[in-house]
């Protein structure tokens, strides 16, 4: 089930936030998701946030989003492979006729994801806090 955020998910979703990116991002020292995560505890409940549970109330994932941009989708290792990621995206998708993403190019799976889903990689740039190349990728509705 797909629903809004509530504060009481904020601790959970850190953690899920974490984790998502330690295990993704291993080209990433680990010190730089360490080092921000205060600072997403605060800015996190300022997006549009949706999340996937599963019963008993237990949140597996999350997509976070401003406007038309993902800011990102976490999903917890152990709801891994199971289309979470893909059901928050099409609710996403629900949501709005264009959406845009950032995501590390060393990122393959998450690339190999967005491209499959329909996204096109517009640009490329260097992240400057972290040096790494990033694809500006964007999706249309086209019906």
């Amino acid at each position: 089930m797909i629903r809004t955020f509530r504060s009481e998910d904020l601790t959970e979703l850190m953690h899920i936030w974490l984790n998502a990116n330690l295990q993704a991002h291993g080209f990433i020292p680990a010190d730089y998701w360490k080092s921000h995560f205060e600072q997403v505890k605060q800015l996190l409940p300022d997006a549009k946030l949706y999340i996937y549970e599963e019963f008993p109330a237990s949140p597996c994932g999350f997509i976070g989003m401003s406007g038309d941009y993902i800011a990102g989708i976490f999903v917890k290792e152990t709801c891994r492979s199971k289309g979470i990621g893909k059901q928050l995206l099409d609710h996403a998708k629900s949501l709005r006729q264009r959406l845009t993403l950032h995501v590390y190019q060393k990122n393959e799976g998450a690339v190999h994801f967005y491209l499959r889903e329909g996204f096109l990689i517009q640009s490329q740039a260097r992240e400057d806090s972290t040096g790494e190349t990033e694809y500006m990728m964007s999706w249309r509705n086209r019906l």
